[in-house]
């Protein structure tokens, strides 16, 4: 463009140089108009006489020049207040053209008049006309090269106007968009204010309605069966209200096209959720958007299940006066409050499901601590029980053992000897059972503990073949033994329990078969024969000592009149019973049977003529001793007597304290029994010659120990009487405390004469 304005400058120049030449005015030398004929006729012509012409002239070249200089000044004060500094020399240039013309009029104001210095003057003219010409052509070329920035200043000024436009629009988007937000923190800070999902969504529709000018707002929410829309909350009720206007159904189109999508959607003026939605019969536009309705079982742990989301639906309803519609800003604060509300939902979903849940949990706590107070109150009543029935049937049989005992020192026949010794066994082991219950249930204990002591081995046998002999007999079933003779006598075990294994074994055996005959064998177990069966395979017990296996095979053989009349009526019932299956009670002896590292099982063979029960056993070893000789209980060749011995015995029972006395009494002593603990300390009180004390642990009023501790406590330091506790159990917390009440020794009810005395013995050896 500068190019080719550029070529065309000579022409235009010789333009404006013309121009120029024509708008100068005449020099001195062309105006003399003295010589001009006819002028002479005009002098007298009034206003348009020649020197009134010529003043005209003069008057109009000075204020031409006049303001030719001023405009440069006027230039010059613009340059330097504004920052034009790349047009400044632009601008100084213009002053120069424009202060040159001024000049030019300036000088030709004199050459009006005759001037003495002609020349000079026409020459001062042809100078300034000159240095005119120079600088308006210099001027024009520079226009030639500003005109082109010109342009481009105008385009960047467009530019930066379109600019600052989009600037003001996007900035009034900023502040609606922070004018939104603020309704959406207020509305927020509203909805959160609380956790019931009633209020939640009645302070939504209150802020909204104040926010958006709203008409009406409601909510509409799914039925249980998810078939309609029910209007649960709106803003303003209806003057009047069709019930069938309450629901929806869950298929309308509206209905579908709302939970289609996330962003809120301006329904039509024909929506029948619109038309529903509505305050009064004319409203304006209605917009409704969806709200996710959460439970906790969206929000549970682990894979997660497809499960259909509930939504419901949030109506506005906009004021019929045509002021107020829809746009974007209005339906975006609808959408970030759905939002909100959404989340507020779901948070008041959980806190009333874990309400409901911490009230299920409250219940279930008061009823599970109703139960436990009521099998508590049961279990108490059935120890209560337990005891009272413990103590009713223990007393009689510690009564009988007392004096059965007695009646075995007394002489009798061989066949009198065998029942006494049966009686005498069978009560050790019912009184051993019965302790064996109440520690089970009423201590709750895991396991039995086993009592471990020497005993004779051929005598726990012979006791057993006498019992059996007797059982068989009331039966009516025959009955044959055989014994090893190699078996050892002295060995160490729990005698007790190991007596009533094999009388179960036997009764079991006979109440299977009523016609028949039984045997027993006992001998000694060979392991490394029997290896192959593994129903004989034992754990090895750690004894320190050597140690023996002893094997007790009971069997029974049916009778051919029997298995006849068995066979019959098993025939006509369609059943076959199973001889192995041995019931609860030899599953309970199984247990107690490996406790001891041993083993026991049924065998029947394959006709069902016979059924027999096998009991494996180990026991440790013990070599017969002097002491161990002098510590048996039926083999003592004589009974100790304690001639003069004075005894006071306190017995709340007043059966065992007969028979305790009478045991006493049979051992030679001076006997004083008392009822309670409070008579006993009466009459130690009064005669405190008594040697020895015998106390039962369980008096009521005052038991045992505390009469031991009072005993200690009333006898003098030079002289203190023995004392010696009865009591149904021995273990090791009862021990502890007799040592700690001052007891010297204590016997295990039943008292029999042979423990009775070789406890007597023991302390006052002791002692």
């Amino acid at each position: 463009m500068v190019g080719a304005a550029r070529h065309g400058i000579p022409s235009v120049w010789a333009l404006l140089f013309l121009s120029s030449l024509l708008l100068l005015p005449p020099p001195a030398a062309s105006a003399d108009f003295s010589h001009c004929g006819g002028c002479d006729d005009a002098d007298d012509a009034g206003l348009w006489a020649t020197d009134n012409i010529l003043q005209c002239q003069k008057v109009s070249d000075f204020l031409i020049a006049a303001a030719y200089f001023s405009i440069p000044l006027e230039l010059l004060y613009f340059a330097t207040c504004s920052d034009l500094f790349p047009l400044k020399w632009i601008v100084l240039q213009f002053g120069a053209f424009i202060v040159l013309c001024g000049l030019t009029h300036l000088i030709t104001v004199f050459t009006y008049e005759p001037q003495p210095n002609l020349f000079h003057l026409v020459l001062a003219l042809t100078v300034a006309k000159f240095l005119t010409a120079l600088v308006s052509f210099a001027t024009a070329i520079t226009l030639l090269t500003l005109i082109p920035q010109l342009l481009r200043v105008k385009v960047r000024e467009n530019f930066l106007m379109n600019k600052a436009r989009e600037l003001d629009r996007e900035v009034g988007m900023m502040k609606r968009k922070e004018e939104a937000s603020w309704h959406v923190r207020m509305l927020t800070q509203e909805i959160r204010k609380s956790l019931d999902r009633h209020t939640i969504l009645y302070t939504t529709m209150v802020e909204l309605s104040k926010t958006l000018e709203l008409q009406n707002c409601a909510v509409w929410m799914p039925d249980d069966s998810r078939s309609e829309m029910i209007l649960t909350h709106q803003l303003r009720e209806r003057d009047i209200m069709d019930p069938q206007n309450r629901s929806i159904r869950f298929h309308d189109p509206d209905v579908l096209e709302i939970k289609a999508t996330k962003d809120a959607i301006v329904l039509g003026p024909e929506s029948a959720l619109g038309v529903a939605s509505r305050s009064k019969l004319e409203a304006g536009p209605v917009a409704a958007i969806r709200m996710p309705m959460l439970s906790v079982s969206n929000f549970k742990g682990g894979t997660p299940e497809v499960m259909e989301t509930s939504y419901a639906i949030l109506v506005l309803v906009l004021p019929n006066d045509g002021s107020l519609g829809w746009g974007r800003r209005e339906l975006e604060i609808v959408e970030v409050v759905a939002d909100q509300v959404a989340v507020a939902l779901s948070h008041a979903a959980l806190l009333e499901e874990s309400q409901l849940m911490r009230e299920k949990l409250s219940e279930q706590h008061r009823d599970l601590l109703r139960a436990k107070h009521e099998a508590m109150r049961a279990g108490e009543a059935r120890n209560s029980f337990q005891s009272a029935m413990y103590d009713g049937m223990r007393r009689p049989m510690h009564s009988i053992l007392g004096l059965v005992s007695m009646m075995q020192q007394e002489s009798m026949n061989p066949e009198q000897r065998l029942v006494m010794d049966a009686i005498a066994k069978t009560s050790s082991v019912a009184s051993t059972l019965m302790n064996d219950v109440m520690q089970t249930s009423t201590m709750n204990h895991e396991h039995l503990s086993l009592v471990r002591r020497p005993f004779n081995l051929h005598s726990l046998i012979k006791e057993a073949v006498g019992v059996v002999r007797c059982l068989a007999g009331c039966k009516g079933v025959e009955f044959e033994f055989q014994v090893d003779n190699s078996l050892p006598e002295r060995i160490i075990g729990d005698e007790k329990r190991v007596f009533h294994i094999v009388l179960h074994m036997v009764g079991t055996l006979m109440n299977r078969c009523n016609a028949g005959c039984i045997s027993l064998y006992v001998n000694s177990h060979n392991e490394i024969e029997e290896r192959h069966n593994q129903d004989w395979m034992l754990r090895r017990a750690n004894f320190s000592g050597g140690y023996v296996c002893v094997k007790f095979e009971i069997r029974i053989r049916k009778s051919k009149d029997y298995l006849l009349s068995s066979s019959s009526s098993h025939i006509s019932q369609g059943s076959k019973p199973n001889n192995s299956e041995m019931g609860l009670s030899f599953n309970m002896c199984k247990k107690i049977v490996q406790m001891m590292n041993g083993n026991i099982w049924s065998v029947s063979d394959s006709k069902s003529i016979g059924e027999t029960i096998m009991l494996v056993l180990q026991f440790q070893l013990q070599p017969v001793t002097p002491v161990s000789g002098a510590s048996s209980d039926l083999y003592r060749s004589s009974i100790p007597n304690f001639k003069g011995l004075r005894v006071l015995l306190a017995d709340s029972d007043d059966t065992n304290r007969a028979v305790t006395h009478r045991l006493l009494e049979k051992l030679g002593c001076r006997v004083l029994s008392v009822a309670s603990g409070v008579q006993c300390m009466n009459s130690f009180a009064t005669e405190s010659s008594f040697q020895l004390v015998i106390l039962d642990l369980a008096m009521l009023d005052m038991d045992g120990f505390e009469v031991a501790l009072a005993i200690r406590k009333f006898s003098s330091n030079s002289w203190l009487p023995l004392i010696v506790a009865l009591a149904a159990r021995t273990d090791d917390n009862v021990r502890d405390q007799c040592q700690r009440s001052g007891i010297n020794g204590l016997i295990q009810k039943p008292v029999t004469l042979a423990a009775l005395g070789d406890e007597l013995c023991r302390v006052l050896q002791n002692n």
